[in-house]
């Protein structure tokens, strides 16, 4: 009788122990899952894609049409750990060198100190201060512009357009942005009439970023 009831006794410890491990696997897996999962939701960081991605301008020209560019040369980040992207930061560089209308002539122009001075100024800067999102895929993006020696804040009307995986399964992030700046706030004062060349110039930017590993 003693035997059978230290037998009970010995399986039913058994069992518990059994129970315990498997609690105490599941609990460690959850803990693990979840530490995964946070720790990616946690934040994301994204480099712009150059080879889908486009910087372009238009500006009037005498007032009856439009002359349009790119810059061929830029680089930007984005880094978020919401869903929404509310809390994103966002920063861009666009080398003034790269720029191109099609026509050589003016190309050289717009590198001089008429209007960019590419030799001094090298480099325009973009910095996010805000991302806020009014409905659906629509985001207003605010900022400082740095060109030439002149920041000024400005604000993007974005469309995000979402995620999908390219065929190397990179995940990629899509953006269209588009603001009009006067380029006469900028120190760009060739023409300051704008009799020629306008005073607005509009910009439009193709995004498509890849989330890195």
């Amino acid at each position: 009788m003693i035997f059978q009831t230290t037998l009970v006794k010995n399986l039913m410890a058994s069992s518990q122990l059994k129970l315990n491990y498997k609690l105490m696997k599941k609990l460690f897996l959850f803990l693990i899952a979840t530490s995964i999962s946070v720790a990616s939701f946690a934040q994301t960081s994204w480099k712009i894609d150059p080879m889908h991605s486009f910087v372009n301008f238009s500006v009037k020209h005498m007032g009856i049409s439009f002359v349009d560019g790119s810059f061929k040369k830029f680089d930007g980040t984005v880094t978020a750990s919401k869903p929404d992207l509310t809390d994103a930061k966002i920063s861009f560089t666009v080398d003034v060198n790269s720029i191109t209308t099609g026509v050589d002539m003016r190309d050289g122009h717009l590198k001089t100190d008429d209007f960019f001075n590419a030799e001094k100024f090298p480099t325009m800067k973009f910095e996010g201060t805000s991302f806020k999102k009014l409905s659906d895929n629509n985001y207003e993006l605010s900022g400082k512009l740095t060109i030439r020696d002149i920041t000024k804040d400005v604000k993007f009307a974005v469309v995000y357009g979402g995620t999908a995986k390219d065929q190397q399964g990179n995940t990629k992030a899509g953006f269209g942005a588009t603001t009009t700046i006067n380029r006469l706030d900028y120190n760009i004062k060739y023409d300051p009439t704008g009799a020629g060349v306008a005073k607005d110039v509009a910009i439009k930017l193709n995004l498509e970023f890849v989330q890195e590993k």
